[in-house]
């Protein structure tokens, strides 16, 4: 029987290429989203893969969300956190909601989500949580206070999660993107792309999504078994650790 994978912000970007990458490589896949109804039904359509609307920053919307996800096609096996939002602006002007509306998203997500399936997880002696950070949660980024802090937040969790579960077949991995071409980055003006952001990629160029959608894969594997509390840069070179 095929093991099941959730991808939160599964329909758009780099959620809908590790959507389809798992689908295809097998996997019983849902998605879920939080807003664009058009950009989900199209998705659906395109993809066959069912499509789920919650927000991730509500510990109540993901119980109901992974129980009705859990109800039409099984527990969850793999989950693939990678639901988040930008809000960004000099620290010096943030607003407490721009604060607390990425924290919650982008930080917060990753406990109300993993909370839902970890002890399913524990109970099967398996399970696959692949978490989706950012370059600028490892190096930080000018107007990103809280950006950055969340998904430097994301690694720790990451890693304090995956030793509590190690011993129970329960992997937990990070992956930290760069420059990735989707939808947010074609919106930079072209000048801004080729003279201030590519010259800083080593392989002078952007990422394509189904090249994070293929560590995904990867790292869901039952073969990856062994890779736990690992972090993985997929940033052409631009930060290196």
């Amino acid at each position: 029987m095929a093991r099941v994978a959730l991808v939160t912000g599964g329909t758009r970007g780099i959620g809908a290429a590790i959507s389809k990458a798992l689908k295809a490589a097998g996997y019983t896949v849902a998605a879920s989203y939080a807003g664009n109804d058009a950009a989900a039904e199209a998705f659906k359509k395109d993809t066959g893969i069912p499509v789920y609307k919650w927000d991730v920053a509500s510990f109540d919307a993901c119980a109901a969300g992974v129980k009705k996800v859990e109800a039409d096609i099984g527990p969850v096996d793999v989950l693939i956190n990678n639901a988040g939002i930008t809000k960004d602006g000099a620290f010096h002007k943030m607003t407490v909601d721009q604060w607390n509306a990425v924290i919650n998203t982008n930080l917060g997500s990753l406990f109300n989500m993993t909370r839902q399936v970890i002890e399913g997880m524990r109970a099967r002696k398996f399970g696959r949580v692949i978490n989706i950070s950012s370059i600028n949660g490892q190096k930080g980024q000018f107007g990103q206070v809280n950006y950055s802090a969340a998904k430097a937040g994301d690694i720790g969790f990451t890693k304090a999660l995956a030793l509590e579960n190690a011993k129970g077949g329960i992997t937990v991995n990070v992956i930290c993107p760069g420059y990735i071409n989707t939808e947010m980055v074609q919106a930079v003006p072209k000048d801004v792309l080729e003279k201030s952001i590519l010259p800083q990629i080593p392989t002078n160029r952007l990422g394509e999504p189904e090249e994070i959608a293929r560590a995904v894969v990867f790292l869901a594997a039952d073969e990856a078994g062994a890779i736990t509390g690992s972090t993985l840069s997929i940033n052409g070179g631009q930060y290196m650790v």
